[in-house]
């Protein structure tokens, strides 16, 4: 298993990006302060870890909502398309055991629970949409009711004619043009 602890010059070099990030794209984090998500980021390094495997890939994550309950802050994936690193991508663990041949490396599910993190909900890909048009020209596997997944489905959305759509499909398909979008709480 890899590493789950980045080094004292990875640190500093994601810390960099992620201030970057967020002073460019405040409206997505009105009222937020970056010197309180820096101390929350800076005492979970785990996360921090989990947070450099979404921005190694192509999720651009940036913080979109603080949890008052909980005291968390929400990374979000924010690059404008499904991230290139994770997309060809069946669902989950039981859609990608059920493909007999051309099977895709690995499933979305499976990709966010060994980083410690949670595909998108419906809910979740809606709000998003409110800090920019997200998924022009791809689409995201979303986290997908059990009784849906118990029939062999799984659903995804995209971005297209002003609207989110939301779709269904076997989970043990998979496309170019299809990753998932993270979720994370620090």
């Amino acid at each position: 298993m890899k590493n789950r602890m980045l080094s004292g010059d990875q640190t500093q070099a994601l810390l960099d990006i992620l201030k970057s990030r967020f002073e460019k794209n405040m409206n997505r984090h009105n009222g937020l302060e970056w010197l309180n998500i820096l101390n929350k980021l800076e005492a979970n390094p785990q996360k921090l870890w989990a947070i450099n495997e979404m921005e190694e890939t192509g999720g651009e994550p940036d913080v979109v909502d603080f949890d008052k309950k909980t005291g968390a802050y929400l990374f979000f994936d924010c690059a404008a398309e499904s991230p290139k690193g994770r997309r060809s991508l069946c669902y989950d663990a039981e859609a990608l055991a059920s493909r007999k041949e051309y099977k895709p490396q690995d499933s979305a599910i499976n990709l966010a629970n060994k980083w410690g993190v949670e595909l998108l909900t419906e809910t979740q890909y809606h709000y998003l949409q409110q800090f920019g048009k997200f998924d022009t020209k791809s689409s995201s596997w979303i986290k997908t009711p059990e009784d849906i997944r118990k029939l062999g489905g799984a659903l995804f959305c995209d971005y297209r004619y002003g609207k989110v759509f939301t779709y269904h499909n076997g989970a043990e398909s998979y496309y170019a043009a299809r990753g998932f979008r993270a979720c994370l709480s620090v």
